[in-house]
This record gives C-alpha cells, sequence and structure tokens, in this order.
C-alpha cells in the first residue's frame, strides 16, 4: 500500500469512529434487506458520512458441516483460499505474493475464516469507484477461482501440526478439549483437529467443500457504507459471479443434530505437570435464536461475565484469594454453544475452588440478580452500547450478527428498550430454564495424578 492510500485510508477510519460513535449513541442506521434472482439474501445499511464499504458475506459453512474423519476442514479450507487463485481466460493466475501485492495497491482488505457455523468472507474498501470496482472485481475472483494450491497446502499443514503440538504440551488446550468432548458428545462442536485429521484432508476435499456448500443461493451479505441500493446489489452480484450456479431450488443442507442436555453431573481430573490447575465447569447454554438471550446477557454479567463487579470474582478471588480471575460465559450459535465457568487455581486449592464456584453458580440460578445487581449491569451495558457501533467494520458485524440470525431489522433500535424491559424475575426464569447446576460438567487439570 502506498504512504497516501495509507494515510488516506488512517484519517477516514479516525472519522468514522468519532462519526459513528455519535450516530450509535442516537439511533442505528436503517437497515434494508432484499433477496437477489439468485438466492442471495443482501442486508443494507448505507450511509454517506465516510467513503469506505465493508462487505460480510456468510455461508453455512462451519466446522458443524466437517465429517468427524476430516475435522478442521472448515478452517483449512477458509485458509487456503487466500493461498492464490487458478487463471481465468485472458486474467493470469495470481500466487499469495501476488494477491497481498494486489490488495496492497488497492487500499483494501479481502479476509476468509471459518467458525463453528459460519464461513465468513470479509472486504473493505475505500468507496472511490475505480479503487471499490476493481477490489470487488479481484475479490469475486478469490471467491470464485481459489487455486487451492498444494504445494502451499502441505507447507501449511506442517505448519498446523507444529502448532497442534505445541498446543498439547499446555494444560489449557487439555482442559478445553476435555470439557468440549464431555459437554458436546458426539455434536460436531465438540470435534477436534488434530494431525490425523489434518493428514486426511486433501486439496480435492477442500475444492469439493468449497464448490458444494459456497453457492449464491445460500449466501447472507451484509454491506455497510457509502453505496447506495443500486450500487450494493451491483456489488453483491458481482462478487458471486464466479461461484457455480446455485442448485435447482437451493435444497437444504443436511440437518445438523441438537446439543443434547447432559444427564448427569460428571468430574474429569487430568494430571498435567504445571503451575496451576485449569478449571472449566459448565453444560450446553442456548441456541442465539432463544427470546431469553437478553435476560441471560444481563444475568451472565452479575454472575461472572461483569469482570471484577461479578459474583464469581467477589467470592472466589476478592473474598479468598483462590485464583487471579474467574468468569462465566454463554456461547450461543446455531446449536446451544457452552455456558461455562473458568478460572486457573493453585492445585492444592483447586477443590475450595471448585466449591466456590458451583455454589456462586447454584445460588444465583435458584434466587437471581438482586435489584441493584440488575440495575448497574443495564447502566454497564447500555451505557457501552454505541461503542459497539462506533466503527464500519463493527456494524457490519453487527448487520452480518442480523442477517445470519434472521433477528429483526431493527434488532439495533430496539436493543436499548429490551434490556430496559428485562426484570430480575425474568433473569432468574431464564437461568433456570436454562442452566441445571447440579448436572454440570467439571474438568480439572494440573497436579498430580
Amino acid at each position: 500500500m502506498s504512504p497516501n492510500k495509507t494515510t488516506t485510508l488512517r484519517a477516514v477510519l479516525l472519522g468514522a469512529a468519532f462519526f459513528l460513535l455519535a450516530a450509535g449513541a442516537q439511533a442505528a442506521i436503517p437497515i434494508q434487506h432484499w433477496t437477489l434472482a439468485n438466492g442471495a439474501r443482501i442486508y443494507l445499511a448505507a450511509t454517506d458520512a465516510l467513503p469506505i464499504v465493508d462487505v460480510q458475506i456468510d455461508f453455512d459453512a462451519g466446522s458443524r458441516r466437517d465429517p468427524p474423519a476430516q475435522s478442521g476442514l472448515a478452517g483449512v479450507t477458509a485458509e487456503m483460499v487466500e493461498k492464490g487463485i487458478r487463471a481465468s481466460g485472458s486474467e493470469p493466475a495470481m500466487d499469495q505474493n501476488a494477491l497481498g501485492e494486489a490488495w496492497a495497491d488497492l487500499g483494501a482488505e479481502f479476509n476468509v475464516g471459518a467458525g463453528a457455523d459460519r464461513t465468513s468472507i470479509t472486504l473493505r474498501s475505500l468507496a472511490d469507484p475505480v479503487l471499490l470496482n476493481k477490489a470487488v472485481r479481484l475479490a469475486a475472483r478469490e471467491i470464485g477461482e481459489p487455486a487451492f494450491p498444494d504445494a502451499i497446502w502441505q507447507r501449511e499443514r506442517e505448519r498446523l501440526n507444529a502448532a497442534i503440538r505445541e498446543a498439547n504440551t499446555k494444560p489449557a488446550t487439555a482442559a478445553g478439549r476435555a470439557f468440549a468432548q464431555a459437554v458436546y458428545g458426539d455434536h460436531p462442536y465438540g470435534q477436534d483437529t488434530t494431525e490425523a485429521t489434518l493428514a486426511r484432508i486433501d486439496v480435492a476435499a477442500m475444492r469439493q467443500r468449497w464448490e458444494q456448500l459456497i453457492v449464491p443461493c445460500r449466501a447472507k451479505l451484509s454491506i455497510v457504507g457509502a453505496v447506495t441500493r443500486a450500487q450494493a446489489e451491483s456489488i453483491a452480484n458481482e462478487l458471486l459471479s464466479r461461484l457455480p450456479a446455485s442448485p435447482a431450488g437451493c435444497p437444504p443442507l443436511p440437518v445438523v443434530p441438537e446439543v443434547a442436555p447432559l444427564a448427569a453431573a460428571k468430574e474429569q481430573r487430568i494430571p498435567f505437570a504445571s503451575a496451576q490447575s485449569h478449571v472449566v465447569i459448565g453444560e450446553p447454554g442456548y441456541k442465539r435464536t432463544d427470546p431469553d438471550h437478553f435476560a441471560l446477557t444481563l444475568g451472565n454479567y452479575i454472575l461472572g461475565g461483569g469482570g471484577f463487579v461479578s459474583r464469581l470474582t467477589e467470592q472466589v478471588r476478592e473474598k479468598r484469594g483462590l485464583a487471579y480471575s474467574v468468569y462465566s460465559g454463554f456461547s450461543p450459535g446455531l446449536h446451544a454453544g457452552a455456558f461455562r465457568v473458568a478460572f486457573q487455581t493453585r492445585p492444592d486449592q483447586a477443590d475450595q475452588a471448585v466449591k466456590v464456584a458451583r455454589e456462586v453458580v447454584a445460588q444465583f440460578v435458584a434466587d437471581g440478580p438482586t435489584a441493584a445487581e440488575l440495575k448497574a449491569a443495564k447502566d454497564n451495558l447500555i451505557g457501552g452500547f454505541p461503542l459497539l457501533l462506533d466503527s464500519n467494520r463493527k456494524l457490519v458485524g453487527n448487520v452480518a450478527n442480523i442477517a445470519w440470525n434472521d433477528l429483526p431489522l431493527d434488532y439495533l433500535d430496539t436493543w436499548t428498550a429490551r434490556m430496559n424491559a428485562v426484570t430480575a424475575a425474568d433473569v432468574k426464569a431464564a437461568f433456570a430454564r436454562k442452566l441445571q447446576p447440579e448436572r454440570m460438567v467439571t474438568v480439572i487439570v494440573g497436579g498430580k495424578p
């Protein structure tokens, strides 16, 4: 990227932060939604205050669709999309270095990544028509014509294997793996990427996966920035233009089963030569579309998500000095992502710390929050809401969240009112519906056998 382009983009981004922070404090930018002829769904938040355009395209192609024997396929496929594009007509092939230089010359950014539920493609460009058109054209080539070079994959697989071996020397890895397997069982959320699963992945599998799952009719495009509806539609059509045609009628993908609730409590102790014991306690939580989301968000802030003002911190750290930090959190997705409490403690204090943490969770589920706790949580979360919208990047992430989870288009406008409407009784009832402290999994890694 040239110095002039770098300076211009930084100046624009700085202005964006101030403008969107002010705008977010008043009202969210209206979101338009429509469906293209190819079945792709568009969500547009148009604002001409800054000359920036951000695009996020989401597909139902996360790791939940990985074959168990090829766990990690979604992630490595997404990574390899950026390693080169094949030749097409008069357009030459481009390797990873050529692509990097091309994006730098445009002053634009392009990324592909995969999570548990979705594969996401992001594009950021200045709104200047010449630069934007070139950026969209190049992005369309990466999306529709990835090369999946085998030599690069062999190198990347070795790098990933080395990273896995390194991670396996850490107690946090053992704790996370054991917890996921205990909470999710056979559900894809609990799959683990290993050297063995990577060995079963080749570029043919990546190419097949990309062609089968990354099709226009399954795309959700979120666009934020200085574009009109007509321009947004043109951008969307161009970005998807080089993908294979959507299957007739866009048949639904195979159903992924739901996460099964736990039948009974389970405790797993894993010896590990470490100075600290790593502890994770939890169970399946809730899906993102659950109507209890607001009550659970507020309640978790009080229980363990609010840092030094949370009950877990007060009881585990402040009163007893059993851990430097302790937190709780939900991870809702298309399925019931885990609720977890996590902390590190001295091995000789692990049993006491676990007992206290369990008691705090059980008491909160039984009694709910106090009026003062709920007010403080609302003040903090609602007061910080504008910070969720203070940049184009954050705004497109919020629009993509609405698109992915089929939330109401006025979700950001009504967010504060819905938070304010939650009562202490709502929080108590929501936690009683979602958590069963007597059935939770407890994983303790560290200490002697």
